[in-house]
């Protein structure tokens, strides 16, 4: 699985076994359908979807593939293969790419079936392998219910964080088989579902039925998510304004932004450290910021701050202009940073914290979905700083305004 990039096995085959699982005289040999996986790489390629056959790390057949395969093998052996993976691509990206799939079937005059293999939530209990969080059966209980029915437009509006919350792995994979059986209409059966050990699994299958041009999830997706972001950008207020203004001017040009007259006085009269955070389909695209003022200005601040966020995070790569419309800016101000003795005095919706141990310095921003206890607030600050939550630090909060 990469973030930016749906992988397809390349080759002419690939064998595995679950030796891993104790169990290593289970083991399957398939060939691969070479003359599809070029055409789904060409379409793919030509819809701009970032997929191929590159990359390729272990090419044995994994227990995603394996364990479908082993009860698809006692009753059926005359196929060929096709093995795809999920990325961290945004679930419309995955929907289309499912689409893909489709039209290389109907070019090469392919009969296929689909195998959507992936778990459900991995937290369902307290002495499961990941633990309990109460979105786990909930995240379980949606799909399980948008599976039976058929309504794919379900798994396509699950928010990211609620599905990382949940823990769950399979999402992906389903949305890249509604994206198959786009505009077609489907017989369910849903056949079990199970958590026995604290990580859900479902069975459901689907049979085509007939064409039926209002099953376009993809389309209708696409089509609320552009009002949404309309509305969204109509209610971004000066400090948001800018921040945009500010990366789409050096996308675009190269050239960064002069500070723009009719900015409100306290934007040009202030200083304070300013974080500029970017979201892309409801996850992380860039955020950087300073903990006290570098600039004359808040405005300064934000129009340095912004290109920052968007070019320099080492996270990710550089935004490029066909993102830009598809971006969600908040700007947050920050107050001055008050000394702290203990994880007791940080309220995760209120506070922020610095963590520092000599040159070594991580901040989390207050009020961030996922981020529900102090502790977590803390660890993730140490991660981002290098620091050992054993070594000895010193601690700090801090309040924002948000600007969204």
């Amino acid at each position: 699985m990469y973030s930016d990039y749906i992988h397809i096995s390349p080759g002419n085959s690939a064998s595995g076994d679950l030796g891993n699982f104790g169990v290593p005289n289970v083991s399957i040999r398939k060939k691969y359908d070479s003359a599809f996986v070029k055409a789904l790489s060409d379409i793919a390629f030509n819809e701009k979807i970032s997929a191929g056959t590159l990359g390729e790390k272990n090419k044995s057949l994994d227990h995603g593939v394996m364990v479908p395969l082993y009860y698809i093998e006692k009753y059926y052996k005359n196929y060929e293969l096709v093995r795809i993976s999920i990325s961290g691509l945004s679930f419309l990206e995955h929907y289309k790419f499912g689409k893909c799939i489709s039209k290389a079937a109907e070019d090469l005059g392919r009969r296929i079936a689909i195998v959507a293999s992936g778990d459900l939530s991995h937290k369902l209990k307290e002495d499961g392998p990941y633990g309990f969080a109460k979105e786990g059966p909930e995240f379980d209980e949606k799909v399980t219910k948008a599976m039976a029915s058929g309504n794919f437009m379900d798994f396509l509006t699950f928010s990211e964080d609620f599905c990382d919350a949940a823990g769950e792995c399979g999402l992906r994979s389903f949305i890249e088989m509604a994206g198959a059986l786009d505009k077609k209409a489907v017989q369910p059966e849903f056949l079990s579902y199970e958590g026995p050990f604290g990580v859900g699994y479902a069975v459901c299958s689907y049979i085509i039925t007939r064409n039926d041009e209002s099953r376009n999830f993809g389309e209708q997706y696409e089509k609320a998510q552009q009002e949404r972001l309309k509305a969204i950008k109509s209610a971004e207020d000066e400090y948001v304004k800018l921040a945009r203004l500010s990366l789409e001017t050096y996308v675009k040009t190269g050239e960064r932004l002069k500070c723009p007259n009719g900015l409100p006085e306290e934007m040009l009269a202030n200083k304070a450290g300013v974080f500029v955070s970017l979201k892309k389909d409801g996850r992380l695209r860039g955020c950087i910021g300073t903990v006290s003022p570098t600039t004359p200005s808040i405005a300064d601040e934000i129009i340095r701050n912004a290109v920052s966020a968007g070019t320099e995070d080492p996270r990710f790569d550089p935004v490029t202009e066909d993102e830009l419309p598809y971006l969600v800016y908040s700007v947050d101000v920050l107050e001055e940073p008050e000394p702290i003795s203990s994880m007791e005095e940080l309220d995760v919706k209120q506070y922020g914290v610095i963590v520092t141990k000599g040159n070594k310095r991580g901040l989390l921003l207050p009020n961030l979905e996922g981020i529900n206890t102090p502790k977590q607030q803390v660890s993730i600050a140490l991660q981002k700083a290098g620091i050992s939550q054993y070594e000895k630090y010193s601690m700090e909060r801090f309040k924002v305004v948000r600007h969204t």
